[in-house]
């Protein structure tokens, strides 16, 4: 690792935010658990300083958790995200914000995409335009990221984003959960087509009772230094 960050992870508390979180703290990042209930926040903070050999977790209320990061992960449901992001907007001006928000929808089908006007990552860039917003992590199943230490090298990460120094920056996180570098996806609007890929993972974990990843060939990746 070759930066520290602070990074805040609003939705913490959830499976997806519990993991990543977990992820960045073992890769030597300070992570502060942000969520409505604090006592929730701090809960999670000691389930995962509890995997640590050095405990860096901490909690806070979402908005200072926002104030304490330099990057802040959003890892929350799509009901409410754009209340929730318009309360947090003040904060966000200015910061890489990483938004790992999968809006889909369920019915007897199974899981699916919601058919939307924008992304979720891009909604965040519309309300908070001044904030560094970078798609990625919507792919890596939540237990996955929990149950072992051990980098998920046969998956890779998909970082999307329009501030070049701010994908750099995520995709060098990414290693926090593959060991390598994340691969560059495009432009933020290329989020549209990674959301609602999430569906389709889902439907493949539930087929074959497994946690399907997503990995790239032909692309040279390099290990993270």
């Amino acid at each position: 690792m070759s930066v520290s960050h602070v990074i805040a992870v609003v939705g913490g508390t959830g499976p997806q935010g519990r993991g990543l979180a977990y992820r960045f703290a073992l890769a030597g990042h300070r992570v502060v658990i942000g969520s409505r209930n604090v006592e929730r926040a701090s809960s999670t903070a000691e389930e995962i300083n509890a995997k640590l050999a050095v405990p860096t977790v901490s909690a806070a209320t979402n908005a200072d958790a926002v104030a304490a990061g330099d990057v802040v992960l959003l890892a929350v449901p799509w009901a409410g995200h754009a209340d929730l992001v318009g309360d947090l907007a003040e904060g966000l001006r200015g910061k890489i914000v990483i938004s790992c928000v999968n809006p889909l929808g369920f019915d007897s089908a199974g899981p699916y995409g919601l058919m939307l006007a924008e992304s979720a990552a891009e909604e965040t860039q519309r309300l908070v335009p001044t904030a560094r917003v970078v798609g990625a992590f919507h792919h890596v199943a939540a237990m996955s990221l929990w149950v072992s230490p051990a980098p998920l090298s046969h998956e890779d990460v998909l970082v999307c984003g329009d501030d070049a120094l701010a994908k750099a920056v995520v995709m060098e996180l990414a290693a926090s959960v593959t060991g390598k570098v994340g691969v560059d996806a495009g432009a933020l609007r290329m989020t549209r087509k990674l959301e609602p890929l999430t569906a389709v993972l889902i439907s493949l974990n539930k087929t074959y009772k497994t946690r399907a990843g997503i990995a790239i060939t032909g692309v040279p990746v390099a290990a993270s230094a």
